[in-house]
């Protein structure tokens, strides 16, 4: 690198620096986490995102398990000392010291010389933070840019490897004490041989040391390339991730690199095993949140570890539970297609969106978020796709009511009851808003003559017992037959006022009045984002997100019995892998879930077959080969096209943390006819 794209390279990550202090500033703004000290020294002052928020939350909460376990096994040695590698404008110290935590610890802290220098004028300027340092030895001198009892401020390259241990050693650093090194998002960004050259320097020069690094993981599933795709625009490649693509080659290259203990894990394992669950819960409560997909994604992609080396007794931190079972096991695998005619289609990049068979050949898509006369908002149009002669073609339907009547709406549900008539149950505008009322779309006997002002969307006015099954978001509606009656079966979800719910509600069909009956068995825990199809006139319910944000693996069939409905569990082996966000079909006894989000990095969820006689369960993989974009499968919509054997996969997507809006450009074809016939 010559010196002056190192300079450019060295600006762009000061700048990532900066910009993860805003977020933390607002993060703590917002109760997440606990911190007087961020706003001093995050400058610039803006409001972030609630996925944003639970981002940086899990990070601090990560970082801080680790520094204060380490405090609290050496307390009772003499002298111990934290390295902080690429501190940018990081409160730690004046956190730890404002706890009391450092009676007997010195912080150093290294980043840029201008970020240093920045900070230390920062700190001299303000009492609130000088006063917490107290008597510094003089101005600044050189590359020493602030230095107090127990608090170094150090600006020098992190790569000039012998320059920085010129300067730790000038500073006082003692390679004979207890040392913890942090790097939070730090080493990434350094070429893989000087990280390397780091990370085997600090074992080797430190007889007692422990080190704690936070970074992302899993470059290649489809969200690891949003991510990637992100700090490449940034200019500031993440270069670990080629070489130590998962926890287990990043607890490889330390163990290789002379640290003799070394657990990791991901974001999800570490809020599940880490956080207790009072703390789970005052986090999950702090704001209206609704970005579940994302957020697990998210924490998917980054892990925290924790090695140590002559600790006595060894550094542990992250005592991993045991793990679910390993990596799942494949039957085989789906290809994927892009639609032939489809690739102009607007209008059908969204998610959180629902589509509907209307009649035989005609496919409505409502509501989601997603793009519309070239922007990023709530979509208010509707499409119908058809396909003619081999070839697909979309047609973008106005409605012929005011708009406002429709208005806007996510994670409803669309249940076609004739081939002239839909119901349209509940879904949100914002997530803090309550939810929405029932609509009937109506439209013309054949699709064919669908065009613009031929959906009619007109109100439903219920009775007031049956409001409370509609104003719900990510529920679902299934159609069920008890005594020879159809009625609408509403089932789970989540409101305004609760964040996951486990009633059910029973419609009588066509006139949609309020119906009690009798249920017996095993009620299913709550849940959302779950799915639920139609089976032999009872109601066939997969996965979704339990009370406690966690994916659920279990299926249950709600089915009719002589005087009422019963709840039966269906076994599956495997056991199913839990999951949610996921779409549903029943095709000859087969229970076909396709995509959503698991826990389970890198894989991401296929599709899965489940046989409904035998319980038999096997995950396919998704072919992407012939895809020039990564296929997010999770809020998205889908259909089965039973002659054909293929499932039609309509839109998808989110808002991959700060790494931007991802919707799946064009829909795809999924052909399933080798798995079916196999089986």
């Amino acid at each position: 690198v010559g010196s002056g794209s190192a300079v450019s390279l060295s600006r762009q990550v000061q700048g990532t620096g900066s910009s993860s202090a805003v977020s933390k500033c607002s993060a703590a703004a917002r109760g997440y986490i606990q911190d007087r000290f961020l706003r001093l020294l995050a400058g610039r002052r803006r409001r972030r995102a609630p996925l944003i928020h639970r981002g940086y939350y899990i990070r601090a909460r990560a970082v801080d398990h680790c520094v204060q376990d380490f405090l609290l096994k050496t307390q009772s040695l003499p002298r111990t000392q934290i390295l902080s590698l690429g501190a940018g404008f990081d409160s730690l110290y004046f956190r730890l010291k404002d706890m009391g935590l450092l009676h007997h610890t010195v912080v150093f802290e290294v980043d840029f010389p201008g970020v240093a220098r920045q900070k230390a004028a920062l700190i001299k300027a303000m009492k609130e933070l000088s006063a917490l340092v107290g008597d510094t030895s003089g101005e600044g001198l050189g590359a020493i840019t602030f230095s107090g009892e127990d608090y170094k401020l150090l600006g020098v390259d992190l790569s000039e490897l012998s320059e920085l241990e010129r300067i730790l050693e000038e500073a006082g650093l003692n390679n004979e004490i207890p040392t913890l090194f942090i790097a939070e998002v730090v080493l990434t960004y350094m070429e893989n041989t000087r990280s390397d050259a780091l990370i085997q320097w600090a074992a080797e020069h430190f007889p007692q040391a422990c080190f704690l690094l936070y970074e992302q993981v899993h470059p290649e599933d489809p969200f690891g390339h949003i991510m990637q795709q992100h700090f490449r625009q940034l200019s500031t490649a993440l270069h670990s991730l080629a070489q130590y693509p998962d926890c287990e080659a990043q607890q490889r290259r330390f163990l290789g690199k002379g640290w003799t203990e070394c657990s990791v894990m991901d974001m999800n394992e570490f809020f599940t095993c880490c956080v207790p669950e009072d703390e789970q819960q005052r986090v999950q409560a702090l704001e209206p949140f609704d970005e579940f997909e994302e957020w697990h994604l998210k924490c998917s992609h980054y892990f925290v570890l924790a090695a140590s080396k002559g600790m006595e007794p060894p550094w542990t931190p992250l005592l991993p539970t045991p793990r679910a079972a390993g990596p799942v096991g494949l039957a085989g695998s789906v290809p994927a297609a892009v639609c032939a005619g489809l690739s102009a289609a607007p209008g059908l990049r969204r998610y959180g969106h629902r589509s509907a068979l209307v009649e035989p050949g005609g496919i409505l898509t409502t509501g989601g978020f997603g793009e519309e006369h070239g922007q990023h908002c709530r979509v208010r149009s509707f499409h119908v796709l058809r396909r003619r002669a081999g070839c697909w073609e979309a047609v973008c339907v106005t409605q012929s009511v005011p708009e406002k009547r429709w208005g806007e709406r996510l994670y409803h549900t669309v249940s076609c009851l004739s081939d002239t008539l839909a119901l349209v149950v509940g879904g949100r505008t914002s997530p803090s808003s309550a939810g929405l009322g029932m609509l009937w779309l109506r439209f013309p006997k054949t699709c064919n003559a669908l065009g613009p002002d031929d959906v009619a969307v007109e109100p439903v006015s219920l009775q007031p017992a049956a409001e409370a099954a509609v104003l719900r978001w990510r529920h679902s509606t299934t159609e069920v037959t008890f005594k020879g009656e159809q009625f609408l079966f509403v089932y789970g979800g989540r409101s305004a006022l609760e964040p996951v719910l486990g009633d059910w509600h029973f419609l009588h069909t066509p006139e949609l009045s309020y119906t009690v009956i009798a249920v017996e068995g095993p009620v299913p825990e709550s849940r959302h984002s779950h799915s639920a199809c139609s089976w032999e006139g009872g109601v066939l319910v997969a996965g979704g997100l339990g009370a406690a944000e966690q994916p659920l693996g279990s299926v249950f069939l709600l089915r009719e019995l002589e005087h009422g409905l019963q709840w039966q569990t269906i076994e599956t082996h495997p056991p199913l892998v839990p999951r949610y966000s996921h779409t549903a079909h029943v095709h000859e006894g087969k229970l076909l879930l396709v995509g959503g989000v698991w826990f389970h990095a890198p894989s991401v969820p296929g599709v899965t077959v489940i046989d409904l006689r035998t319980g038999l369960c096997l995950d396919y993989m998704i072919n992407v080969e012939h895809l020039e974009w990564p296929l997010m499968l999770h809020n998205h919509s889908s259909i089965f096209l039973p002659d054909e054997k293929e499932l039609l996969v309509i839109g998808g997507g989110g808002n991959c943390f700060s790494f931007g809006t991802y919707l799946n450009p064009e829909p795809v074809l999924l052909s399933l006819s080798s798995i079916l016939s196999s089986h």
